[in-house]
């Protein structure tokens, strides 16, 4: 049994689209009937132009937006069959890295209380010496130093920030990691230091992952399998170097096509 299953699922928006006089309405079908399985230690490469639906996607597994039909499945228990109380308590195992650290991090909390906050959900009876050890451990584990503990996000620079929220992420002990475009906003010079983070991350604490981004070449780097997902569907699926290689869908090929290449100078 794979340890992240996702069956049939759909999350469909209705958009009021008529007058006051004469009112309408189209369904957005954000996911369309996606099937994927991930087996525990794996990195899926979700990756698909702006509004394909990955963001919607990450979303609905996440529990943050209902389904509207299909399952989620994790480690073998359904999550869409959960009530708000036990998605919740189930929230623990499974968490996300936003594309914007800035904005998903409290600007009114310290580091030190941002991870306090994430990490009691876990171990809420924790002793305050072995709770500050454990911040110190996570902290040094993402490549920052424990000494600016106090500070606050709006102290740091994006690079930093983003490896905060990572920390965060980290914090309650999830075994399923779900970033959403997490180097998208940073400088090119810090992407490739939060990627091989990521990386590094994975193998330290067996996660599991899916990893969204709309550059295929990113994707490549980072994934075991690519999900090439394009207006709610998944239209390609399989091992990363061989759609890479060998896509067979045309809209796979023309993001092939996209990822900038250095012009070949001649001698």
């Amino acid at each position: 049994m794979s340890y992240l299953e996702l069956r049939h699922l759909k999350t469909h928006f209705t958009k009021n689209t008529g007058s006051v006089f004469a009112p309408q309405s189209e369904i957005i079908r954000a996911v369309d009937d996606v099937s994927l399985n991930l087996e525990k230690g794996e990195i899926l490469g979700l990756v698909g132009e702006s509004g394909c639906g990955k963001s919607t996607l990450s979303r609905t597994v996440m529990q943050l937006i209902p389904a509207t039909s299909g399952e989620v499945v994790l480690n073998g228990e359904s999550l869409t069959r959960l009530g708000p109380h036990e998605v919740r308590q189930r929230r623990l195992d499974f968490q996300m890295i936003f594309q914007d650290p800035y904005a998903s991090l409290n600007p009114r909390m310290t580091i030190f209380s941002t991870l306090e906050e994430a990490m009691r959900q876990r171990h809420p009876r924790l002793d305050k010496d072995a709770l500050y050890h454990k911040i110190i451990v996570l902290m040094e584990t993402v490549g920052l130093d424990p000494a600016v503990m106090k500070k606050y996000p709006h102290e740091f620079s994006g690079g930093q920030r983003q490896r905060i929220a990572i920390a965060r992420a980290l914090a309650p002990e999830p075994k399923l990691i779900i970033a959403d475009e997490p180097v998208s906003a940073l400088d090119v010079s810090i992407q490739s230091q939060i990627l091989n983070l990521l990386r590094k991350l994975r193998d330290e604490f067996q996660l599991t992952m899916i990893f969204i981004s709309h550059d295929l070449g990113v994707v490549r780097y980072m994934a075991d399998h690519i999900a090439v997902m394009y207006q709610g569907k998944i239209v390609e699926y399989g091992d990363a170097e061989k759609v890479f290689h060998h896509p067979q869908h045309e809209y796979t090929q023309r993001l092939l096509h996209s990822i900038p290449k250095l012009p070949s100078t001649a001698r």
